[in-house]
């Protein structure tokens, strides 16, 4: 008998919440002398922080489109969606949480930063999607699949036509999911498009995961992709601008770090999943299921969230490089160690949310 359980999904999660805290510590800590990218040390790791981003945001569309078809198979994708559309709010509304200033709010200082949009309320926002995708498309896995490919394609060719828009005409509350003119770190727009992409997977996924050499076909997939995306897509791009004239394609060819961040988040794909059996120790599988603890907790310790004061203020950009790394070491072991033991931030608050629900509905 075959499990349905794709444990390189954990395996992923946990590398990439690993190099977010490694990634938001030094860059929070590093002094500004040692940031010199013609440095081989710190363009490497400049560039592998660039693609953490997307493999978390393609593995979140992955994780929950492939939950949400196993949950049809059982006649219980009614149950899946409420989970879905719950989860969504609920990583919004905790997005917005952690960037309340309490203590400047309680002293009579107002501003309207703590709206800025982060990784929780884009990938809240996007779960919200996919379920209304997957509606729209009458839940059929073919046309669902195909509208995802095709969006993820869309959005990423078209990012030059967004992606310096202003849109001071509507509410601060909604222009910052589009444009970053506010301080948004990430937009709905291009990130739902890794989202999709990921959603995508998982439609394969679910289709093929049981048939012959399935996996040997998938790393091979993901290893082709990805080279071809990091290395010609560009290319690509720019041939397409030759044939059909359209600029767009030459401006999206000019700074093409969306397909060939995909190609990176491919490769990782490949990598993990190749070495699937290698890779299930107990703690990183652990640490995949905990990402929106850990989340949370790295968030409080380094920006100092409700209080104001993290790290970034008590000690702020004056680290060597080996004492970045290897307060980085400490960093991570210290946030999944609270994670793991003393906080329960995912099913504490996920529970109260669904009781809340609950009871509202059963006033109507």
């Amino acid at each position: 008998m075959h499990s349905s359980r794709l444990y390189f999904i954990d395996i992923i999660r946990a590398f990439a919440i690993i190099m977010m805290l490694q990634g938001h510590f030094i860059d929070t800590l590093l002094s500004i002398t040692y940031r010199d990218l013609n440095a081989v040390p710190y363009a490497i790791w400049h560039y592998f922080r660039g693609i953490t981003a997307p493999t978390f945001f393609t593995i979140s569309g992955l994780i929950f489109t492939y939950l949400l078809l196993k949950a049809k198979e059982k006649g219980q994708e009614k149950i899946r969606m409420r989970k879905g559309i719950t989860r969504g709010f609920f990583l919004i509304g905790v997005g917005y949480l952690l960037r309340i200033p309490f203590l400047a709010w309680f002293s009579g200082y107002f501003n309207s930063y703590f709206l800025v949009i982060d990784v929780l309320q884009c990938i809240g926002l996007s779960l919200i999607l996919i379920i209304v995708l997957y509606t729209v498309c009458a839940k059929r896995t073919l046309l669902f699949a195909i509208v995802l490919l095709l969006l993820g394609i869309l959005i990423f060719i078209s990012e030059p036509l967004y992606r310096g828009l202003s849109f001071d005409t509507i509410p601060v509350v909604f222009s910052n999911y589009i444009s970053k003119s506010n301080g948004s770190v990430f937009t709905i727009i291009p990130w739902f498009g890794y989202i999709a992409f990921g959603a995508y997977i998982a439609t394969v996924f679910h289709q093929y995961l049981h048939t012959a050499h399935f996996k040997k076909i998938t790393v091979a997939s993901f290893l082709i992709l990805g080279s071809l995306l990091i290395e010609y897509s560009s290319d690509a791009l720019t041939y397409l601008h030759k044939l059909t004239d359209i600029q767009l394609f030459m401006d999206a060819a000019n700074y093409n770090y969306l397909f060939t961040r995909l190609g990176n988040v491919f490769l990782y794909f490949a990598f993990f999943y190749a070495f699937e059996k290698f890779l299930k120790f107990p703690l990183i599988l652990k640490i995949g299921q905990k990402t929106l603890s850990i989340y949370v907790i790295h968030f409080i310790i380094i920006y100092g969230s409700f209080t104001g004061v993290g790290l970034n203020r008590l000690i702020g950009k004056i680290l060597t490089p080996w004492q970045a790394v290897f307060g980085a070491v400490l960093f991570i072991a210290t946030v999944c160690l609270i994670s793991f033991y003393y906080v329960k931030t995912n099913a504490f608050l996920y529970a109260h949310l669904r009781d809340f629900f609950h009871k509202v509905k059963g006033k109507r």
